[in-house]
């Protein structure tokens, strides 16, 4: 099966000239979800890893198949004030503005080996902020992972530049 083909592109949402792409039909189909979760998962195979963290939203859908698969905790990285306890938050630039994420102080140990999940790879921002998050915490990336990868962006060049190992399933080209 071909995951391109399982993702729906809405154009000019949330904007003119945007070319969203929709993991949700690829989701609602039960074996490119699978497929899509054991690709994800085939690079950490036999590694021992502590944590997988999924930035919020689509990221805990697959974060926590990955988790599940790889028998590693799931941390959730969430926007400001969504988590009920005590919280570390880094603010990051987005293209009008800030904003931020956050994670239990309590969800990742020093030490502790964290593959870094979510849906989709753009400019790298919100990645680099959750890699930020997690490493204050002591944790060691040891990669991060995404279904979509928009190579004009340059997000995963951003964070292969920053030492991180980045997989991708599907490459699109465009915004």
């Amino acid at each position: 099966m071909n995951l391109r083909d399982s993702i729906r592109t809405i154009p000019d949402y949330p904007k003119a000239g945007i070319q969203f792409r929709d993991i949700t039909t690829l989701l609602a189909d039960a074996r490119a979800f699978r497929q899509a979760v054991d690709e994800l998962v085939q690079p950490f195979a036999g590694l021992k890893l502590d944590k997988v963290a999924g930035i919020e939203a689509r990221g805990f859908i697959l974060g926590g198949a990955v988790a599940h698969q790889l028998s590693a905790g799931f941390v959730p990285l969430r926007k400001k004030g969504k988590l009920p306890h005590r919280t570390r938050a880094v603010e990051y630039a987005l293209e009008y503005g800030t904003d931020v994420i956050e994670m239990h102080l309590d969800a990742v140990h020093p030490g502790e080996r964290v593959v870094l999940v979510d849906d989709l790879i753009a400019t790298g921002g919100t990645a680099l902020a959750a890699i930020d998050l997690l490493t204050q915490a002591g944790a060691v990336i040891v990669a991060a992972a995404f279904v979509v990868d928009l190579p004009e962006l340059g997000g995963a060049d951003r964070l292969r530049e920053a030492g991180i190992e980045v997989s991708t399933l599907v490459a699109f080209e465009g915004h």
